[in-house]
């Protein structure tokens, strides 16, 4: 452990056909940076839990496909399971720069906020270059404008998969409730506020390529409209409907 930090760290990774990004993702994660890692292959057809093995990483695998949701599930279960006080999640696919782990962890550590989120968004042309679609460039403004409003964040970008938990926010908000499918991302995000927990965020670069997970621009409609279902109903429970499932029994008194 980095005799420079004081909380324990562990790295979830939900996998899905990761084995040929998967050894390069964990290479570039510092020295030091991460007391344990956890794996979670979502039924991969390819040699995703083999490498893993390889590699000594903790595996759980699951016999059926669950989707992101389902897989960030038993992440999260799996990691409180640990010591760990900082939970992050890493996308195996190397799409996010694990370098900054130490940066995500930091903020958390340092009391500034509860959550951290790696964001892409800092110049257009950067993000463009990096190789996000302009049609998800757009719905990813357009949403995060949407949800900023809703949730009374100023964040630069919602819908990253890069992200940093301290332990206590994922002991607090019920995230099994959450759907199995890509939406769960932001149905946490409106139980995360619900218990008046703080998001910060850090800059992350952009880097899409041709081995990096995505979603087809009709799951990308859908989550689009999941996204909008999920500010409705966060919405409303602020306005008093206290009895939907998602958000029943949260309030600030729950941390």
């Amino acid at each position: 452990m980095d005799g420079s930090r004081q909380s324990r760290v562990c790295v979830v990774l939900p996998a899905y056909n990761a084995a040929q990004t998967l050894a390069a993702t964990i290479a570039r994660i510092p020295e030091g940076s991460v007391d344990h890692m956890i794996l979670v292959d979502d039924a991969s057809t390819d040699d995703t839990i083999e490498m893993a093995a390889e590699l000594g990483i903790e595996t759980i695998r699951h016999p059926e496909n669950r989707g992101y949701g389902g897989n960030q599930k038993t992440c999260y279960a799996a990691a409180l399971e640990t010591d760990c006080d900082v939970i992050v999640m890493l996308h195996p696919d190397n799409q996010y720069h694990p370098g900054l782990i130490p940066y995500l962890v930091g903020f958390i550590e340092e009391g500034v906020v509860d959550v951290t989120f790696g964001c892409r968004i800092l110049r257009r042309k950067d993000v463009l270059a990096g190789g996000m679609p302009w049609i998800k460039y757009l719905a990813n403004r357009l949403l995060t404008i949407i949800e900023n409003v809703a949730f009374g964040y100023n964040l630069p970008e919602y819908h990253t998969g890069y992200r940093a938990f301290h332990r206590r926010v994922l002991e607090a908000v019920p995230f099994e409730r959450c759907s199995d499918d890509f939406v769960f991302d932001q149905q946490i995000v409106a139980q995360i506020r619900a218990a008046d927990f703080r998001i910060g965020s850090v800059p992350v670069p952009t880097h899409y390529a041709d081995d990096s997970s995505s979603i087809s621009f009709g799951r990308s409609s859908w989550y689009a409209a999941g996204t909008m279902g999920v500010v409705a109903r966060y919405l409303a429970w602020r306005a008093g409907w206290r009895s939907q499932e998602l958000l029943r029994g949260i309030s600030p008194d729950v941390r």
